[in-house]
């Protein structure tokens, strides 16, 4: 296969994304460094994403001011990422995606997922974490951040020991000399910062679509634990452990993580059943809201339930009708004569 790399613009700049693949969507999130290039030349990394790209149509992008993309507005929290990958999905016509969060990606997934539910079909998180302030002490991550700026050379190596452990020595002299091609000192630093400050907290609530949390039980880079923690906060959210101490999934066993990444991105919508088709009586009567032009929360007061409710059955409605957004849902069950 041959990734495709076009560009376009965003309110924080203009980024450069790569699509592989054909199916359906399949939103991969920003690793801490990127670089759609250089990335794609590892052997171990591109032979995962294809597989991935089997029966996806599997979409990347790097993040404005990184990689292939042009300069930008730093991104800085967990939301302001979401917005670029919601204007990526949207100008793209892919929604609703599937969106695949890993590491500090997880952040800004669960970030989308619970303010664009209408884009994302379902969450899969992987090594991923609710609050960087939790991966470590502060006296490790500020360890870590002037190593990288003292010496970055030491420092991509420590790096890599951290973020792969079992790979053997020439893969992790390869991806020590990823990150030196892909960023500067200075560049790794901050971004480095940013992993230990993104926050998606406030949103663990409020994720409304089908979500799977897996994660190594020996990661040395963020510690199992939070991925526990993270299933827990996230409603209906379920949790698998896999074997290994790689942070990357694309490292060490992959065969086991990907059956697993597999069997959830191959999980069929609910089925149709009864009468009133796929569609619920209570996902009937928010549409039918929806067709009058309410937003979630008209709806929720309408109905007497919590906006989360309404978000949960709107995101239930698009994934049934498989439409990109509540307009497209509407015009569907119109079609079928549901409304």
């Amino acid at each position: 296969m041959e990734q495709e790399i076009r560009f376009v613009g965003t309110g924080a700049g203009r980024i450069a994304y790569a699509t592989i693949g054909s199916g359906p969507p399949l939103l991969v999130s920003c690793w801490w460094v990127g670089h759609l290039e250089y990335q794609w030349e590892s052997a171990s990394f591109r032979a995962w994403l294809e597989r991935l790209a089997a029966r996806h149509t599997v979409v990347r992008y790097d993040r404005p001011g990184t990689g292939l993309s042009g300069p930008g507005a730093a991104v800085t929290s967990a939301g302001a990422e979401a917005e670029t990958s919601a204007t990526l999905l949207e100008e793209l016509g892919l929604g609703p995606a599937i969106v695949l969060g890993a590491s500090c990606g997880g952040c800004s997934s669960i970030a989308l997922a619970a303010t664009r539910p209408e884009l994302v079909e379902r969450l899969l998180l992987y090594g991923a974490y609710a609050n960087g302030r939790d991966i470590t002490t502060p006296e490790v991550r500020q360890s870590l951040v002037a190593l990288v700026l003292a010496h970055w050379g030491l420092g991509s190596q420590v790096l890599a020991d951290v973020f792969m452990p079992d790979a053997d020595a020439r893969e992790r002299e390869d991806f020590a000399r990823y990150q030196r091609r892909a960023t500067t000192a200075e560049q790794s630093a901050e971004g480095f910062r940013r992993v230990y400050e993104l926050d998606a907290e406030p949103w663990l609530g409020e994720v409304p679509v089908p979500t799977l949390v897996v994660h190594r039980r020996g990661d040395r880079a963020v510690p199992i634990a939070l991925g526990r923690d993270l299933a827990a906060r996230i409603p209906d959210a379920r949790f698998v452990s896999v074997a290994g101490r790689d942070h990357f999934p694309w490292v060490g066993d992959v065969d086991d993580v990907l059956r697993v990444f597999l069997a959830f991105l191959g999980a069929s919508p609910p089925a149709a059943s009864g009468d009133d088709g796929p569609l619920s009586a209570r996902e009937r009567e928010v549409l039918g809201l929806i067709a009058l032009g309410l937003s979630d929360g008209e709806i929720a007061d309408q109905l007497v339930v919590s906006p989360h409710t309404v978000h949960r059955h709107v995101a239930n409605v698009r994934r049934k009708l498989r439409q990109p957004s509540r307009a497209a849902a509407v015009a569907e069950a119109t079609q079928r004569g549901w409304l």
